[in-house]
């Protein structure tokens, strides 16, 4: 007998290919065969992974490299398993049986097919009835069973014995037969089932089937780690026990049904990763191509990131920093923080620094956006007010305060946020959730990232928050990229506006403020300040300057905060001088909006529900509150697209007014709160802003609800800051649309004014845009101005009025106002209609009509024809319409008819304001102070507005006598 040697014995082999495989199936152990699976396992994956990369490019016979294409593709069709019988597979030999089995395993990546047959296999050689598989899922702290394939039979197909997320069967490690052997890893041969304590027969009497014998064993990968149970059910044949035979095949198949399965979770991970690093890319990608647009940006992400997610739904919230909020106050010219003590004459103070906030009431969200599994190409982005009752923004706001990722596998049972269904107030029903912040580049959170309820029922697991973490750094870095370019042309915006101010506009002469510092102040009463009937038409434009200073002298402003003298003069002036000389939204407009306030607190006896500082930014807000108007409303600013436009996306003049009023704080010289202490300072600047922003009429119309529920309530103190803040933001606009309750005379010639400055914006809108201007702005529509007064006064001015005198018998004099003029204008609206009537019913005379736009003051041919004035005692400035927002005009609308509906597309327009020494007059009665000529200057019509109509102003481009016509 020879000598066996390495080359012998390699040399045999190759003569002799089948004995290596007959010798294995017969004497081979279990780990002998993993062991040569494994090595085969390892080479396969080695040839796979150079092709990942590029899968395009594998050779034309590498069948992973065609698999992992299909899959990616979303093409790869199931294989159907072919089935042996019986017969067949009992006259195989176990060499056969296991070439075969290596086969499948080799050309099949589906894990539930290759175990389906594996399972219809075991139970013809064992003969037994019925078999199942369970696949372990969760953390190492939470592991358990699930359902996967259950009574396979060697008759059922895959379909009918897979189990999906809807139908499996969760098993936790310990309970019942498989989680026992999935604990202990132990080998179970049950003869009797209902013997053993650890059967659940719940299941026999649920589905009618009787289980007598069961073989159930682990499937254990290459680590030595549970990947899985199978068991068998009742043996058929003989005692109906299953034999130690029985238990080494079923282990022998075990071992290559893990290896599949193995394979086969390798094979999911790598598409799995490969398709996240697509989506990275994707994400980069988005990240340089949209940057223009905030929601167009996250919304791309979204939808592009919920393959991968899979989960029935994907939120972003994006977080309002309240704290930082003062962007608003940037100075135009130079970019500082005008809420900023440090660049006032006070100590500095950190209030524009970023504060972390301290309960969930603290953090805000700008906007949220949801994206639905069923309903991937629709971005949901839900209100504030569901937002406010939203369980999911309590989370997203829970995150922020924790600062880092929450992995919630069951909400009801976490018991963090309620009790109960967890419902959105869309009817979202949440199960599971896994948030994680979004990080700026300062490392400061802007926002959070959202999944709920995994598709499969499954919780997030360890590769979810690795998902949803890229996923939230991209997320920063695209957000970061829009508002770092939506700032730059905001800033760009900022500059177009500042420079536009810096050519107009400078701060008063040193001459004009010595002027006012060294001349006599007259008393209130010299002026008339206390009385609701004051007319400023009988004043000079110095006597204005004048008057100012006596009521903040006899609200003892200047003493209680220490106002240098020479300051509050040369902000006085240099105020005055920053309004334009347009017809109505002028110095004088806003003079006299501030002699109402004043004569409101005082007169009107409403001084003692305000602190000294209050009073102190409301007479300061009512003199701010147009500064450099146009003459031209928001609508119009809007439509040619103007800076403004771009700057401000609501309420555009009146954040420009804000603006300005700042600018002008922080010029040299005239910092009037410049002995504030930091803190009243922000106050002060903080309701100067509420002011200010509260004489856009669309607020008005959103507040004026809570004040009448109030007033009718009985309320007289006002002692809460909410209930004192909508107190100012009436009182505002009462004082903004003040002059509709001064005696008749002043009523009628500001309504002169005002009808000019709209009547110049619509001659814009006729000759420049092409446009036909709504009737309160139409030259030829000015027979409608009574109906349209009439109904303004319905709208806004009577029921604030009536509210006000609601409160106190001292402010009826407005009321009372309102009133005898609306009568006035209400009768000189029927004598029109009377005149129209009749003229229709004469010949059409040959007396010819005024050519359209001309400039003749249309507005004097019907007032010369007013009825006499009632003699009713009232109060100040502005009378045709301050609505700027369509909502405001549907509201004003749904509550008119007829002429009235005049009055709300004039407040779909916006709001209009009278210039600087151009009040007209007919022969206003002489006082001891000499008035100057207060006749209207003729304005020319291209100074009513300063915008480019170049057609790079205008959204769509039709030319029309050498202009761009919006259309």
């Amino acid at each position: 007998m020879c000598d066996l040697g390495e080359d012998v014995v390699n040399s045999y082999l190759q003569n002799n290919p089948d004995f290596l495989t007959r010798w294995l199936s017969e004497h081979g152990t279990a780990e002998q065969l993993q062991a040569v699976a494994g090595k085969l396992t390892e080479e396969s994956n080695e040839n796979v992974r150079p092709s990942l990369p590029n899968f395009t490019q594998v050779a034309k016979n590498s069948i992973t490299g065609s698999i992992f294409k299909q899959y990616l593709e979303g093409s790869r069709a199931r294989k159907t398993s072919i089935k042996k019988d019986r017969n067949s597979l009992q006259h195989m030999s176990e060499e056969d049986i296991f070439m075969e089995l290596i086969r499948d395993i080799s050309s099949e990546l589906d894990v539930n097919v290759l175990c389906h047959k594996i399972l219809q296999n075991v139970n013809i050689l064992t003969n037994s009835d019925r078999g199942s598989l369970f696949l372990v899922r969760g953390s190492k702290d939470n592991r358990y069973l699930v359902s996967k394939l259950f009574d396979v039979t060697n008759t059922s197909t895959l379909e009918e014995s897979i189990h999906t997320a809807d139908n499996e069967i969760k098993v936790p490690f310990g309970k019942g037969i498989a989680g026992h052997v999935a604990q202990s890893k132990d080998t179970v041969n049950i003869r009797n089932a209902y013997e053993d304590p650890r059967f659940n027969q719940e299941v026999d009497k649920r589905t009618g089937y009787t289980t007598h014998s069961i073989l159930c064993l682990p499937i254990i990968n290459y680590e030595g780690e549970v990947i899985g149970v199978a068991q068998i059910i009742n043996k058929i044949d003989g005692n109906h026990e299953f034999t130690g035979q029985d238990e080494e095949l079923f282990r022998k198949y075990l071992t290559f049904c893990g290896i599949g399965i193995t394979n086969a979770q390798l094979f999911e991970m790598s598409v799995t990763e490969f398709q996240r690093n697509q989506l990275l890319l994707h994400l980069a990608r988005g990240i340089f191509e949209e940057q223009t647009n905030l929601q167009k940006l996250v919304k791309k992400i979204m939808v592009e990131a919920q393959d991968l997610l899979k989960c029935e739904r994907c939120s972003v919230f994006l977080l309002e920093d309240t704290f930082e909020n003062d962007i608003n106050l940037l100075n135009p010219l130079d970019g500082t923080n005008a809420m900023d003590p440090s660049n006032m004459s006070t100590p500095s103070s950190t209030s524009g620094e970023h504060r972390e906030a301290r309960n969930l009431q603290e953090v805000s969200f700008s906007m949220a956006f949801y994206l639905n599994a069923k309903d991937r190409e629709n971005v949901l982005e839900p209100s504030q007010k569901d937002l406010s009752k939203s369980k999911t923004a309590e989370i997203a706001k829970f995150v922020v305060m924790q600062g880092t990722a929450v992995n919630i596998p069951d909400l009801e049972i976490d018991g963090r946020f309620g009790k109960g269904p967890c419902m959105d107030p869309d009817g979202f029903h949440i199960r599971s959730v896994l948030c994680m912040p979004v990080f700026n580049s300062d490392k400061k959170i802007i926002g959070v990232t959202q999944l709920m309820n995994k598709l499969n029922s499954t919780p997030f697991d360890d590769n979810d928050e690795h998902i949803i973490e890229a996923f939230s750094i991209f997320t920063g870095l695209g957000i970061h990229n829009c508002q770092m370019y939506e700032n730059a042309c905001r800033l760009m915006a900022k500059q177009t506006v500042a420079l536009e101010v810096l050519s107009y506009h400078a701060t008063a002469q040193k001459e004009e403020t010595e002027k006012l510092v060294e001349c006599e102040i007259p008393t209130a009463d010299d002026y008339r300040l206390y009385s609701f009937d004051f007319d400023d038409m009988v004043l000079s434009d110095d006597d204005t300057l004048r008057a100012v200073i006596r009521m903040f002298t006899d609200a003892n402003i200047i003493n209680s905060f220490k106002v240098p003298y020479d300051v509050i003069c040369r902000w006085t002036a240099s105020v005055k001088k920053n309004y334009r000389p347009v017809t109505y939204h002028n110095w004088r407009h806003a003079f006299n909006v501030c002699q109402t306030m004043f004569t409101m607190l005082f007169t009107g006896q409403l001084r003692p529900l305000f602190g000294d500082l209050e009073i102190y930014a409301l007479m300061v807000a009512c003199l701010c509150h147009d500064l450099d108007h146009r003459g031209t409303n928001n609508a119009f600013q809007v439509k040619v697209a103007s800076p403004l436009a771009m700057l401000y996306s609501t309420s555009v003049l009146e954040h420009h007014h804000f603006d300005h009023c700042i600018m002008i704080l922080n010029s040299e010289g005239n910092n009037i709160f410049q002995s504030l202490s930091p803190g009243d300072y922000r106050k002060a600047i903080k309701m100067l802003e509420h002011a200010i922003l509260s004489t856009d009429l669309a607020i008005y119309f959103k507040k004026r609800g809570d004040f009448k529920s109030l007033i009718e309530g009985g309320e007289q103190t006002f002692d809460s800051k909410y209930k004192k803040d909508l107190l100012k933001a009436m009182m505002m606009t009462a004082c903004d649309v003040a002059a509709i309750a001064k005696p008749w005379d002043i009523q009628q010639n500001v309504a002169q004014l005002v009808a000019g400055e709209f009547f110049e914006q619509g001659d814009i809108e006729k000759t420049k845009l092409g446009e036909q201007p709504i009737p309160m702005m139409d030259r030829d529509k000015k027979d409608e101005l009574p109906k349209m007064q009439v109904g303004f006064i319905d709208a806004i001015c009577m029921p604030v009025y009536k509210l006000f005198a609601s409160m106190t018998d001292k402010l009826d004099p407005l009321y009372n106002g309102c009133q005898s003029n609306r009568t006035n204008w209400q009768q000189l609206a029927d004598n029109i209609d009377t005149e129209c009537k009749e003229s229709s019913s004469t010949p059409a005379s040959n007396t010819p009509k005024p050519e359209t736009g001309s400039k003749t003051d249309s507005s004097k041919e019907i007032l010369s024809s007013s009825p006499q004035p009632s003699p009713q005692p009232l109060s100040n400035d502005h009378v045709a319409s301050k609505s700027r927002d369509t909502d405001s005009v549907t509201l004003a609308s749904q509550k008119q008819n007829g002429a009235s509906s005049h009055t709300a597309q004039s407040a779909h327009n916006g709001s209009q304001s009278p210039p600087v020494s151009s009040r007209s007059v007919n022969k206003a009665p002489q006082s001891k102070y000499q008035p100057t000529a207060h006749t209207p200057k003729a304005i020319k019509q291209d100074s009513v507005c300063d915008q480019d109509f170049s057609p790079k102003h205008c959204k769509s481009k039709k030319q029309k006598s050498g202009f761009c016509v919006m259309s």
